[in-house]
């Protein structure tokens, strides 16, 4: 599980909170359950290191807030609009009992023992995450599928996966997919038939043969060219004949 180190803050106004920015900390807020809502501040290198890890915002992350340990969970960033920074974060308590609505990665195990991605199949996800809505100290970390002899042309749903009972998808009343194993979309060119082969190779040599005796074959216009000339020859002019 991640942690972060947090202070309490007393910050009332904008300068205050420009201030604490520039210090390198962010400003943070914990909301949720019976307890009042507390105003704190976190490191804001230590923050980026984590939100650059993968499910930052379906992920528990202990705060330890003046000595005491607290289990939070990520709800929102907020960035600055120029410098892409991170300039606020909310964090959700986590409350035994309480359920919430959260994201949860796919995960794809055993990709090198699937036979249908070792023929060339493709693995068309058509959801990389699934909405659950479970009790806060029950999130998944990830919800795993394995590829272990999976074929092309079969399909994952989420009732291929388990969850505990008190852990249910947000979609009801159909059996949603979540990826299917598709054979490949660029299909191989088949091979020539051996006949075409033998056909092409003949009129290859011919062609050959009509080069080495300087034979040039005659187009239509010339054959035709040739013709008119010889008619002209035959015909002498009226005036000539005496």
């Amino acid at each position: 599980m991640n942690s972060l180190d947090a202070n309490i803050r007393n910050n009332k106004t904008k300068g205050e909170l420009n201030s604490l920015r520039n210090n390198g900390m962010v400003p943070a807020i914990i909301y949720g359950g019976e307890a009042q809502n507390e105003k704190v501040s976190i490191s804001k290198k230590l923050l980026k290191i984590l939100i650059e890890k993968d499910n930052f915002l379906s992920n528990i992350v202990t705060l330890n807030l003046d000595g005491k340990p607290q289990d939070v969970l990520p709800r929102e960033i907020k960035y600055d609009v120029i410098t892409d920074e991170p300039i606020h974060v909310d964090f959700l308590r986590v409350v035994p009992g309480v359920k919430i609505r959260i994201e949860v990665p796919v995960q794809f195990i055993n990709h090198e023992k699937s036979p249908g991605l070792k023929r060339g199949g493709v693995l068309n996800i058509v959801r990389r995450k699934v909405e659950l809505k479970c009790p806060s100290e029950k999130i998944p970390e990830n919800l795993v599928i394995d590829l272990e002899g999976v074929d092309i042309g079969e399909s994952f749903k989420i009732s291929s996966i388990t969850l505990e009972d008190d852990v249910v998808p947000t979609i009801q009343g159909r059996d949603f997919v979540i990826a299917t194993l598709a054979a490949p979309t660029v299909m191989k060119e088949p091979e020539k038939p051996a006949e075409a082969e033998a056909a092409e190779g003949e009129e290859g040599a011919e062609g050959a043969e009509a080069a080495a005796d300087g034979e040039k074959p005659a187009a239509e216009g010339d054959k035709k060219a040739e013709g008119d000339k010889k008619e002209g020859e035959d015909k002498k002019p009226a005036e000539e004949k005496k």
